[in-house]
């Protein structure tokens, strides 16, 4: 803290006096693709929050080999660790488990049909431009593994001229990361863009229990982008992705797992007459070796992906037609019972309606004919209200499905050695509501969202006998109500933004006779952030968050976490073309492991030998680096 006083001292010293606030400009228009119009933010009648290029610059300096923190710091999404002892960990939103959420890099499955729950933790944001967030069932626009909702990485698109840029971080727990990033033109109308990235972390123990509370990794990944556009409405982009990990946890039970992945893929558009013409297609494998203590268990997951669209707009009408096929595989070398191969045909639809200047429409339907589950209708429907100058309403609903599989957060923490039925013999369904009421007053942006969903269905795991589990259905739907309320104001060089998320889901007990809140599903959230900017001298800023109570599950020490507070602050400094950075992680050093062990006195029926983490297990972390352009 005292080192991070003497920055900010120094910034005191050497700022320039504050500028006259600057004219009105133009208000700037964010683009999003995640839902095929490719339409103004302002202007899609389904809300998609976007998080811009500023927002992850500020992420990049705390985290700057994954995406986690990017996202758990958004309204309504929450990252939970699933395996404490690997660091894994997914991503919910809006109260839904975390393999009902699509993650898409420009719109391609590169990461699989499910991400997995070590995939965010494997994705540098260096080289992303925005993030589009679709809350709620979006199978409609991209099928069974959207049900939860979508989030889209859009890639960082080249410069006219070329950019070059290196960043190294070093964290006070023992990680490194080292980031290449570069972009230019290679010939008229070519483009390319470049990450490389190596990221490093000790295994740590931080309570001296024998157990990892910091799980140790090395990881490497590269990912070469070249862009062709014409200048007269045909584009495309092409991407590729090579990525290696080892990563290592536990204590004299080991749990350890080597990731292997490739992938590639392409997104093109072809202005035909008066109609866009959409390709996009792509292929993925991984290969993992998950060691749980003296158990080896290796896999092999396959995505392939190809989808042909094309969009017409007729005077109030903008129609979108296409059809798609995915295929999704995964072979298990020890557990092969469990093996599958998914073949999902599929046609879609979506038509967007301006009634008025301030009214429009869009309603999308997709069918799915799956090679296990057969034909799957997923419609949804969407309004855009603007009842006057500085208000918008949005309301949206819609259904959809889930393909199960054996592949949930807990079999990928335990593995499926212990399980011994896998009873699933019709998909998950979902619906989803949301009403969006945003007001603009000056400075300040206002949002409040109602949300609900109610998913049937969904599976569960229990307890089959010794050292044995299952995965069945629970025999009554998880419902889920919550609202979500967002303040935005900027003052000059500082914005504030306060959030507050509630959050209530529930689903059946372990006993199936009673209904109780999803674990690890905080009821209450709220954060409070401000960022002092200004262009060529730097930022700082403040952070807190608080999380309330949470239900746990089979935890011998406590039925209900406490809740805690979180704090954080940055400083960035530029110096011409270089950055220098300093920033600080969980100031009042909470920790799990101060509360309660983290490990368990008798090992559980599914074979984990730690209760489910609840809070930080890392506690006061500080990092610092520096980026330089070329």
């Amino acid at each position: 803290m005292s080192f991070l006083l003497l920055v900010l001292a120094g910034f005191a010293q050497q700022l320039p006096p504050t500028p006259p606030p600057p004219p009105p400009t133009v208000e700037e228009s964010v683009i999003v693709s995640a839902t095929r119009g490719d339409k103004r933010v302002q202007d899609e009648a389904l809300r998609v929050e976007v998080l811009g290029r500023e927002e992850i610059e500020e992420k990049l300096l705390m985290t700057p080999g994954d995406i986690a923190m990017l996202l758990s710091e958004t309204t309504g999404l929450r990252v939970q660790v699933t395996s404490p002892g690997l660091g894994a960990a997914s991503l919910r939103i809006q109260g839904l488990r975390g393999r009902y959420t699509q993650l898409l890099s420009d719109g391609l499955p590169l990461y699989g049909g499910q991400s997995g729950s070590i995939g965010l933790l494997q994705i540098p944001p260096m080289d992303l431009g925005q993030v589009e967030v679709i809350k709620g069932v979006a199978s409609s626009l991209y099928g069974a593994s959207a049900l939860g909702g979508v989030v889209n990485l859009v890639s960082r698109r080249p410069a006219a001229e070329h950019e070059r840029e290196v960043l190294l971080n070093q964290t006070s727990l023992g990680g490194t990361d080292l980031v290449w990033w570069s972009s230019g033109p290679v010939a008229p109308r070519w483009s390319y863009s470049f990450l490389a990235n190596t990221d490093r972390q000790v295994k740590r123990d931080q309570d001296h229990d024998g157990w990892a509370d910091v799980a140790g990794f090395s990881r490497a990944s590269l990912r070469p982008r070249l862009v062709w556009d014409n200048g007269a409405g045909r584009h495309a982009l092409m991407t590729a992705g090579l990525m290696v990990e080892n990563r290592r946890g536990g204590g004299d039970f080991v749990e350890a797992i080597e990731s292997r992945r490739a992938d590639a893929g392409i997104v093109s558009r072809w202005l035909v007459g008066s109609s866009v013409l959409g390709v996009r297609g792509s292929f993925m494998r991984q290969g993992h070796r998950h060691q749980f203590g003296d158990v080896l268990e290796r896999d092999v997951h396959r995505t392939g992906f190809g989808e042909a669209s094309i969009m017409k707009t007729a005077g109030r009408h903008t129609v979108v037609v296409g059809g798609a096929l995915q295929s999704d595989a995964y072979r298990a070398v020890e557990q092969s019972r469990f093996n599958y191969t998914f073949w999902v045909p599929s046609v879609f639809a979506q038509d967007d309606v301006v009634v008025s200047r301030r009214v429009s429409l869009s309603a999308s339907a997709r069918v799915d004919v799956h090679s296990q589950y057969g034909a799957q209708f997923s419609p949804r429907l969407s309004a855009l209200v603007r009842p006057a100058d500085g208000w918008t309403i949005r309301l949206s609903g819609g259904g959809g499905y889930f393909a199960p599989t054996p592949l949930t957060e807990e079999t990928e923490a335990v593995g499926l050695t212990r399980l011994t039925e896998f009873s699933a013999t019709a998909v998950e369904r979902a619906h989803s509501y949301s009403a969006d009421i945003s007001r603009s007053l000056g400075r300040a942006e206002v949002n409040v969202t109602i949300f609900g969903s109610r998913v049937t269905g969904a599976l569960a795991i229990r307890e089959a006998g010794p050292a044995q589990y299952a995965l069945r259905p629970l025999r009554s739907p998880t419902n889920t109500v919550g609202a979500e309320s967002l303040v935005r104001l900027r003052a000059g060089d500082v914005t504030f933004v306060a959030s507050y998320t509630f959050v209530r889901s529930t689903e059946p007990d372990a006993t199936d006779r009673y209904r109780a809140d999803v674990p690890l599903t905080p009821r209450h959230s709220a954060g409070l952030t401000a960022m002092w900017e200004r262009e060529g001298v730097g930022r700082v800023g403040i952070e807190c968050y608080l999380t309330g109570a949470q239900r746990l599950d089979d935890n011998p020490f406590r039925r209900t976490s406490p809740g805690y507070p979180y704090f954080g602050a940055l400083v960035e400094r530029r110096l011409g073309r270089l950055r220098l950075f300093v920033n600080s992680e969980n100031l009042s050093n909470r920790r799990q492991t101060k509360y309660d062990p983290l490990v368990r006195p008798v090992r559980r029926f599914d074979g984990r030998w730690t209760v489910d983490a609840w809070a930080p297990l890392d506690g006061f972390v500080v990092n610092a680096g520096v980026r330089i352009g070329f």
